[in-house]
């Protein structure tokens, strides 16, 4: 053996035997996440946490954790277990000194982590969620992996399986074959659409014997227009989307733009970033569409409280709250909800980091009024568009664009209002129903601090009805100050509790600074008990342009009637102008009322820092939710996908990865996912999908034997496909489809389909629900109107959320009650009927009916064991109804005097029955 040999022999000798001492010490180490946090939380931090510091010891920061306790020592030193009283206090003899105190004492192996740990120093590591994702190495896929699998057959298709074929390897599993390619169809379609293969698909799909046959699908049903519609319904639940206010009185809310914008988004395959940064702060980008202010209604789907005496800025509180607590649950499936009232007990957040990520909501313009303003107004009639460019044009060619852009955005906003809840020392008058403004005569209030600089028009909306005029006198600084103007708020027919008002511009003197303004209101023919007027709001405007021009009288009135205009309005998010800006402060114990410190917005410092230049509102929160460095967004992102198509995600809790949420079942996959969805896919969700679906973990067959049901039983290492029930729309657009009743129709306003009589019998309202009309009532599931109060019945039995709050993950359960609805609901006794139609026009025996029904349901062919059980059912049914064609006239809803009848009455009713049997069959509302 020459030289060379023996120095490349010793050469790989020393490598090999240093990587093997690295890997023996490092797995001497104690892991903090792994090993030291879950024992800390599971028995330490309830009492030496974030909420509770008994003896002055906190183990949730180290800086806490190894600094002094009550004792004036303290309770770990680094490197020092022998006198760290953390640790002797684990095995103390004295039970009253034991610690978890009165609880059974830790186990041996769990104190020797800890004791092993603090020898070691301690060491403070962070949770695997909370830091950022690097690409790992595809197990296994390599020049000797690919050149062993010559041998064999290969089975993965690409990366995602490497990972998966890895992780079933050291459980001492083997992948499933693949599955039959109409039960695939099946999946794919409801998986990517929402709805299940139509006849023409299954017809084209099973003769395309082509090798990209699955991925030429696969691209079809991504281009599918039914594809947004899928996947909207799984963001509204998390968006808290609903047709009504909320509460007990839930109103309804005009607010179905924004779901049409979300199907939009997700059909134009909309980078992930993009349509964060819209919904969270479309209205601060630059020169925003319409389009995206109606994006920022995600956060306007908060509950608005319209019950008499509530108080409004209690309940905008409530809404920043809520605010707060989504954004955190929706892209960062973190519990922030935790640290309103104290830090969090488990997770690196402090109770100051609640406030300063509320800091950028907090100067937003809603404040939980009746008119849900702020709001996008759209001038849809022709009259008022062309009153519009008219003056828009008048406006750029005889002052400015400025000038122009400023008007425009006053008539598509009517902001900022200042609303009646602002006032106050109230003088024979106060806020009628907490809402308005109902001052009787000689009465006043005080607005207090008005913004007065630059202000020459006030626009007052306001409703008289009292038969004569009321005089309003302005005065500075005091009821007896000097008067600043006196105005006539004429009869109307409009105002009161319509929310529909009459608007009219009064002149100011020239004012400066900021200056308290006190109302009094005169109407002598009023009765001593009755309001003079009502107001709803009042606006304080610089002075409208051209005065003295010939044309000035008129654009000034067509300003006022664009004002007053009929329009079409979305609550969207505005931003308060610097005048009208709010403070944020900490709330102790989360008090609102109880407000200590002001804090600027900001984000946990664990978790990062907002990207350079970023400003301090919600573009900048956007932006850093937005930004590759963050640990989390394109987890959670992949995590919420890979729910969708597998049922479970590869970390099962949703809506936590924090230190108590689950572990991911395959951590490399996640960030091998998360960093080609940010780097390769550009945010895209359509390629992260394409991606998961055309991988052979995707394919497999669902079938488990007893191997994988007692190994691993809710398929968590993903040794076979994914078999779930439907979603509650799913399982009704479904019925919809294979009857032939749905209709394809998109976008537009919510509609009402068949629901049981009595559902919306509810107080202080009179919202009633009323049949659409046609094919609206046929639309998919994800139109209908929803009531938060009273959402669609049958969806909540299949699990649908109410909407009141954010729902990041919907558990499934099984209920008698969804056979019942499936059963008995009038859309399925109708979806059954129509099905029973179109078996009897498929036309041969009934047995060749039930074949072709039963394949057409379930895309699959049927088994002589099934069919006879059907046609048993049809056969024993078709002679008690021909026993008694009342039953069936009955069943089929035919009156006497109806003009068409079926031929056969009973045979009808006899195979509604057996169409009725099929859509509730367990492999027809699952997803196999």
């Amino acid at each position: 053996m020459n030289i060379s040999k023996l120095i490349f022999i010793g050469s790989i000798v020393i490598i090999g035997g240093y990587s093997l001492y690295s890997l023996n010490k490092k797995g001497n180490e104690v892991d903090y996440s792994t090993q030291v946090k879950p024992i800390l939380n599971k028995h330490c931090i309830a009492c030496h946490g974030g909420v509770k510091k008994q003896g002055g010891f906190s183990l949730l920061f180290r800086e806490e954790a190894l600094g002094k306790t009550e004792s004036g020592k303290p309770a770990i030193i680094p490197g020092d277990a022998e006198h760290s009283e953390f640790i002797i206090r684990l095995t103390h003899k004295d039970p009253e000194e034991r610690m978890p105190l009165k609880k059974e004492p830790l186990k041996k192996e769990e104190i020797e982590i800890l004791t092993k740990w603090v020898n070691q120093g301690a060491n403070w590591g962070e949770h695997w969620a909370f830091v950022k994702p690097t690409m790992p190495a595809v197990p296994n896929k390599g020049f000797f992996a690919g050149f062993f699998s010559l041998f064999g057959d290969k089975w993965e298709k690409n990366d995602i399986d490497y990972f998966v074929k890895d992780k079933l390897e050291q459980e001492g599993l083997k992948p499933s074959t693949k599955a039959e390619k109409s039960i695939l169809l099946r999946r794919l379609c409801l998986d990517l659409t929402g709805l299940p293969p139509t006849e023409k698909q299954i017809g084209a799909f099973m003769k395309d014997d082509s090798d990209n046959a699955y991925e030429k699908m696969v691209d079809s049903l991504l281009a599918s227009s039914q594809f947004g519609e899928r996947w909207a319904g799984m963001w509204l639940d998390m968006a808290r989307y609903s047709d009504t206010k909320g509460y007990e009185k839930d109103e309804g809310r005009n607010i179905w733009q924004y779901r049409d914008y979300v199907i939009k988004a997700f059909n134009q395959d909309m980078p992930y970033t993009q349509f964060i940064k819209e919904q969270l702060a479309g209205d601060l980008l630059k020169n925003p569409s319409e389009q995206q202010y109606i994006a920022t209604a995600f956060h306007r789907n908060t509950v608005n409280n319209d019950e008499g005496g509530t108080d409004d800025e209690e309940f905008r509180n409530a809404t920043m709250v809520d605010r707060v607590n989504t954004t955190w649950e929706v892209f960062q499936s973190t519990t922030f909800a935790c640290v309103q009232c104290h830090s969090h007990p488990y997770d690196p957040i402090r109770h100051e980091d609640y406030y300063k990520s509320m800091a950028f909501f907090y100067n937003t313009r809603d404040e939980d009024v009746p008119d849900d303003s702020p709001y996008l107004r759209q001038f849809n009639k022709p009259e008022d568009q062309q009153r519009l460019t008219q003056l828009q044009t008048w406006l750029k060619t005889n002052f400015s664009s400025q000038q122009e852009k400023e008007i425009t955005q006053y008539l598509t906003f009517l902001e900022p209002k200042i609303h009646p809840h602002a006032g106050d020392q109230f003088i024979n008058g106060a806020l009628a129903d907490n809402k308005y403004l109902g001052i009787r005569n000689g009465g006043s209030v005080r607005f207090k601090s008005l913004p007065v600089e630059g202000k020459r028009q006030l626009l007052v909306a306001y409703g008289n009805k009292t038969g004569s005029p009321t005089l309003m006198e302005i005065r500075l600084g005091s009821l007896t100050g000097k008067v600043l103007t006196t105005i006539k708020l004429d009869t109307t027919q409009k105002g009161g509790w319509t929310n529909s008002w009459d608007y009219q511009l009064y002149d100011l003197p020239k004012m400066s600074g900021r200056q308290d303004w006190y109302l009094t209101f005169k109407n002598a023919k009023v009765k001593p008990d009755q309001s003079t007027c009502v107001i709803g709001s009042f606006t304080l405007l610089p002075e409208f342009p051209g005065k003295g021009k010939p044309e000035y009288n008129e654009k000034k009135q067509s300003f006022l009637e664009l004002v007053r205009a009929n329009t079409e309005n979305t609550p969207v998010m505005l931003d308060n102008p610097l005048e009208y800006a709010r403070q944020t402060n900490v709330w102790e114990r989360g008090n609102w009322l109880a407000k200590t410190k002001v804090v600027q917005p900001d984000i946990p410092e664990a978790l990062g820092r907002l990207p350079k230049g970023a400003p301090k509102n919600r573009l900048g929160l956007a932006m850093w939710l937005g930004s590759n460095e963050n640990p989390l967004t394109a987890r959670v992102a992949v995590n919420r996908f890979w729910e969708q198509l597998f049922g479970t995600g590869l970390v099962e809790t949703l809506e936590d990865f924090g230190t108590q949420g689950f572990t991911p079942t395959n951590a490399g996959l996640l960030d091998f996912l998360a960093i080609k969805f940010m780097d390769e896919y550009q945010w895209k969700p359509k390629k992260l999908l394409k991606e998961i679906v055309m991988s052979a973990t995707y394919q497999q067959d669902s079938k488990a034997n007893d191997d994988l049901l007692e190994k691993d039983p809710m398929n968590r290492l993903l040794a076979r496909g994914p078999r779930v029930r439907l979603s509650a729309e799913q399982i009704r657009d479904q019925a919809l489809l294979v009857s032939g009743l749905l209709s394809y129709k998109m976008y537009g306003k919510s509609v009402m389909p068949y629901q049981p009589d009595g559902i919306w019998n509810t107080p202080y309202s009179s919202m009633a629900w009323k049949l659409s009309d046609k094919e609206d009532k046929y639309r998919r599931a994800l139109y209908t109107y929803w009531r938060r109060s009273t959402p669609y019945p049958s969806m909540i039995t299949f699990d649908g959320a109410n909407r009141d709050i954010c729902l990041a993950r919907r558990i499934r359960t099984n209920t008698p009650l969804q056979a019942l609805v499936t059963l008995n609901d009038p859309v399925y006794l109708e979806c059954a009927k129509s099905l029973a139609k179109k078996m009897e026009a498929s036309g041969g025996t009934i047995d060749e009916q039930i074949t072709k029904t039963y394949r057409l349901t379930m895309c699959k062919n049927i088994t002589d064991k099934k069919l006879a059980i059907l046609k048993k059912l049809y056969t024993n049914t078709l002679i008690t109804y021909q026993k008694s064609k009342n039953e069936a006239a009955l069943l089929l809803n035919i009156c006497p005097d109806d003009n068409i009848k079926p031929k056969n009455i009973p045979d009808l009713a006899a195979k509604t029955l057996v169409a009725s049997t099929l859509l509730n069959l367990d492999e027809f509302i699952m997803k196999e």
